[in-house]
């Protein structure tokens, strides 16, 4: 191993159950497969991972791989254009393999459809010489990561044994994400940041790693070698982030609030984003968070915990 540590966050990554942190009925679920697995001899079972993005499917994806001892296949839906795409997808893997289709909502229906029939049947079907031919498939593990399940066809859907829900996580395992990562990469870091970073985090690690890797390119930058509380300051001053994880938009959406309650059209209107941007990026951690609530007309409106972070960025000149 060299003496030189990594530059980024993303160099290291879990290559065992054991090094995974959080999520411990999904863990649980998976390491009972895969003990069930081994037991009798046969490939690890289909399975649906779902949740918000940047919680860990990919990287859990990946890890199965590792634990089955297995060759490992990984797609994104949207990559798949043609039935071609498709069948040399299908027709890559050997017997237990892996294949891991990310982001599945975004395959047209057709597709998902002539995935669950090969998945069904382990048969491609193809047309050929005027008429339908079919052609023999491994018997290989699928494994779809969805942000939305109910995108895919129920069909598709009931193939999968395994459902894995993913929840977001909490400041004290982002705090332990983070501390594993860093030793993985050998940065020096001051511990009492880690909490800090995590909290601004929104429960989500690709997040946590993210500013992490923000306050690594200001320490570098400043010709350091320890990540301190000024790099995080610094970090957080350069993508407009506060104390919560609020970005630029989150903030303004606050803002639009202060003078009552507003409607989803005219909010997405002042922030100049679509409507839709707004009600599936925007509101969902701040309705997590408690930060506002949505009323029986459906307007959208303060809560007391939103008026005082409004009243403190104010203070602060955000």
């Amino acid at each position: 191993m060299s003496d030189i540590p990594a530059n980024d966050v993303g160099e290291v990554a879990p290559t065992s159950l054991n090094h995974l942190i959080g999520q411990k009925s999904v863990i649980a679920q998976v390491r009972v497969a895969v003990e069930a697995g081994f037991a009798d001899g046969k490939k690890f079972d289909h399975a649906l991972l779902v949740g918000p993005p940047g919680l860990g499917k990919s990287a859990l994806a990946g890890v199965i791989a590792q634990e089955m001892a297995c060759e490992f296949h990984e797609v994104i839906g949207q990559s798949i254009k043609t039935p071609a795409d498709l069948n040399a997808l299908l027709l890559e893997a050997k017997d237990k393999d892996v294949i891991h289709l990310d982001e599945c909502h975004e395959m047209k229906k057709p597709f998902q459809t002539a995935l669950y029939l090969a998945v069904d049947k382990r048969k491609l079907f193809v047309q050929g010489g005027g008429r339908p031919q079919s052609i023999p498939i491994a018997d290989f593990t699928l494994l779809l990561s969805t942000t939305d399940e109910y995108s895919l066809l129920q069909p598709l859907r009931d193939r999968m044994k395994l459902v894995l829900r993913f929840e977001f996580y909490s400041v004290e395992e982002l705090t332990e994400v983070l501390r594993h990562r860093i030793r993985a990469l050998r940065w020096q870091v001051e511990e009492s940041l880690l909490p800090l970073i995590a909290q601004r985090s929104r429960g989500t690690p690709r997040l946590g790693l993210r500013l992490l890797q923000s306050c690594r390119r200001v320490c570098r930058a400043e010709g350091a070698s320890s990540i301190t509380m000024e790099h995080l300051d610094r970090a957080c001053q350069l993508e407009q982030i506060d104390g919560l994880g609020l970005g630029p938009t989150e903030q303004r959406y606050l803002t639009i609030l202060a003078n009552g309650a507003a409607r989803l059209n005219i909010i997405a209107s002042r922030l100049g984003l679509p409507a839709r941007t707004v009600s599936q990026v925007t509101e969902p951690f701040l309705i997590r968070s408690q930060l506002i609530m949505k009323d029986d007309a459906g307007r959208r409106q303060l809560t007391q915990e939103g008026r005082e972070i409004l009243v403190a960025q104010r203070t602060k000149g955000v």
